[in-house]
């Protein structure tokens, strides 16, 4: 057999390779090292995630920073505490019971006031008398309240709930604090990615680099998330979403360095120049698909929302790390590992692909070129029958109603429901700056009042209360409809633009309709009136990579074309299982709206990590091209030493995005469906 050439050509992956294995104890030490200083700094400065949720340039935002300045004790979130009873909450024997239980949560910590439902004013009994709630007044934001804070109330609300009388507790600070921990269900998928890596590679040790890989970059990039929580308003599902990303690529990229090194050491190629061909080609290939992903991650700063920004400035650390680790860490500890790494090799699993013509995928690259019309037609009318859902795609905010049943927020959400109607659990607050009040505040604030209880859709609206400066009040608007619905939506929008400003003009009063519904209701239309900007240019500045990578404009086209489908039957698959409701039962789930900044996230995250492939692919297409010059033959070698590892990185992805699914959180299955809807289309 023939020496195989060098592979050292002298590009800038070639020399670095050879330089991580002729000093790979020094990079290894520097890793080793890196990771000390990181969790030393997380571990002293790192700072709770989900500060804030600021919405810049919103009126959400306006009347929230007016509550923080004017009513201090209100600025804070709430949580109600809710009761039912069939013998009526006034009852002799039910009575005693809830007042010991609003003695109770007054005590908690971190409660500021409780407002009973049984005070002379109070309008917080249902019109039956069986169901009853109580407001409790916290100090800070939902995202702020301790989560010890919270159990407190859960486990107070567990110990007197039976006996005749329903306890449960929701609202904001329940919901924000009933979320499920980081590494409740990635266990799952990387015992499945185990199972899935030896199969691939038919040895321990070479399953073993990958997933050993993939832990050091994931814990590398949550040290610096909990870092940058410090200047970054990252959300509670940061965590969730930074995991699920950075366990799929972290161990993708591996993957693909992996199998290219195996195939140096079959071809007998040395231990160095192993490392160098698998950094030059896979390598890079790796570095061009990760520079696409942490673009597409960082246009999310175009939507002009801090968290949402946030989320991409994360997704983009763990993505870059997962290169970072891929480029550096590994071919280190394959210079150590050397031709070791078929050890403990497992019976009847080849260890690498070939382009031979008897194998399987060569004959089907074949096949489908002999009929290419056929394919590309069946292919395409799966896809687009995948996509069609997304035509009746609804974008909202989904809410404690759309929770299991197994979470107290769910369970107080529909007692409310039924007591006081759907539109309860989505309250609007209407805040007035009476600073420049002319005439009488009592009888403008009397009119704002009015027309509020005017307008269509309004179910009820509180007495206002003023504060003690006498320079604000608010005053709390129920609509009939959830806060889900279209419907309140569009009241959101027609109390703004039409009701409220007659009632005002000529006053002085300036009024702000804010709370959770209209809050998100400001998210969704931030997010949607620069989607159009945010997809131009992720696909604009993806093309121009690709372009640079490949030198083609057309394999650009083609792959910005393919990821397109792949993203649209993605949506397609969301939309039905989660607005239409199939399989909403199997998922613990109940049917509602998509939330509004998923397609974008979804489209951010797909349309980098459907590149993965693409570009692992093409390029190795494009090493036989450019060697045989044949470009069937080219295609169809190609496909056949590529099939092995994109079918196991696929997987890989694939389980590891499912294994989000079996948590409680409906935002992050719907990431999880999305994205492994999507790597399995465009594996496929």
């Amino acid at each position: 057999m023939s020496t195989p050439v060098s592979s050292h050509d002298g590009s800038l992956f070639s020399r670095w390779a050879a330089f991580t294995v002729r000093r790979r104890g020094l990079v290894v030490i520097s890793w080793v090292v890196l990771l000390v200083v990181l969790v030393g700094l997380w571990v002293t400065t790192g700072a709770k995630l989900a500060n804030s949720f600021e919405l810049p340039g919103t009126e959400s935002q306006r009347a929230f920073d007016l509550l923080q300045g004017r009513f201090p004790q209100r600025a804070g979130d709430t949580a109600e505490l809710v009761f039912k009873s069939p013998e009526g909450i006034a009852s002799a024997d039910v009575r005693p019971r809830v007042e010991a239980v609003l003695a109770g949560a007054a005590a908690l910590p971190g409660v500021i006031s409780v407002a009973s439902p049984y005070a002379p004013d109070s309008r917080t009994v249902s019109a039956g008398g069986t169901i009853a709630y109580a407001t409790l007044q916290y100090g800070q934001r939902a995202s702020n309240v301790p989560k010890a804070d919270v159990e407190a109330l859960l486990g107070l609300v567990e110990r007197e709930s039976g006996a005749g009388l329903a306890v449960e507790a929701g609202g904001g600070v329940v919901e924000a604090n009933e979320q499920e921990p980081p590494g409740a269900t990635e266990g799952i998928g990387l015992i499945a990615a185990v199972f899935i890596l030896l199969i691939a590679f038919g040895s321990v040790v070479a399953m073993g680099l990958p997933l050993a890989t993939a832990l050091v970059g994931m814990l590398a990039s949550f040290a610096l998330m909990f870092i940058a929580a410090n200047v970054l308003d990252l959300p509670i599902f940061a965590t969730s979403f930074a995991a699920m990303i950075g366990l799929g690529v972290g161990i993708d990229y591996a993957l693909f360095v992996v199998t290219r090194f195996r195939e140096g050491l079959d071809e007998g190629r040395s231990v160095e120049d192993s490392v160098v061909q698998a950094i030059s080609t896979a390598g890079r290939s790796v570095a061009f698909a990760g520079a696409v992903v942490v673009i597409a991650l960082l246009g999310m700063l175009a939507i002009g929302i801090p968290f949402v920004g946030a989320l991409g400035i994360a997704g983009a650390i763990v993505v870059a790390l997962a290169v970072l680790v891929a480029l550096t860490l590994l071919p280190a500890l394959l210079a150590y590992t050397g031709r070791t790494i078929d050890k403990w090799r497992l019976p009847f699993f080849h260890a690498t692909d070939s382009a031979d013509p008897s194998g399987v995928w060569y004959r089907l690259s074949r096949m489908i070129q002999h009929r290419p019309i056929l394919f590309f037609a069946l292919s395409l009318g799966v896809l687009l029958l995948l996509a069609s859902p997304v035509l009746s795609m609804r974008l909202g905010s989904s809410d404690a109603g759309n929770n299991p049943d197994s979470l107290h927020s769910r369970r107080a959400y529909d007692l409310l429901a039924e007591g006081f109607g759907s539109g309860f659990n989505g309250p609007l607050t209407v805040v007035l700056d009476l600073a420049g009040s002319r005439g009488n505040p009592g009888e403008n604030t009397e009119r704002v009042r009015a027309a509020l209880a005017a307008w269509p859709g309004v179910r009820q609206v509180s007495p206002p209360f003023i504060n003690p400066a006498g320079d604000a009040a608010i005053m709390t608007a129920i609509p009939e409809f959830s806060p889900q619905d279209d419907a309140t939506k569009q009241i959101v929008h027609d109390l703004r633009s039409k009701a409220l400003p007659p009632a005002v003009e000529g006053s002085g009063l300036t009024v702000y309709v804010t709370g959770p519904t209209a809050s998100f209701i400001d998210i969704g239309d931030r997010i949607i009136g620069r989607l159009p900007l945010f997809f131009g240019a992720v696909i604009g500045l993806s093309f121009l990579l690709l372009m640079m990578v490949f030198r083609s404009v057309l394999v650009a086209v083609k792959a910005a074309i393919m990821n397109l489908l792949s993203i649209g039957a993605a949506y397609g698959v969301v939309t039905a299982i989660f607005q239409w409701g199939w399989f909403s039962g199997l998922l613990g789930i109940k049917s509602g709206p998509i939330e509004t900044f998923l397609p974008m996230m979804l489209f951010a995250i797909l349309f980098g990590l459907s590149m993965d492939y693409e570009v692992f692919l093409i390029s190795r297409i494009r090493e036989q091209y450019l060697r045989t010059g044949d470009n069937a033959e080219s295609v169809a070698r190609g496909l056949a030493v590529t099939a092995r590892v994109i079918t196991a990185a696929a997987a890989i992805m694939v389980v590891v995005f499912l294994s989000f699914v079996l948590g409680p959180n409906r935002v992050i299955k719907e990431f999880g469906i999305g994205l492994a809807t999507a790597i399995f289309v465009d594996a496929t």
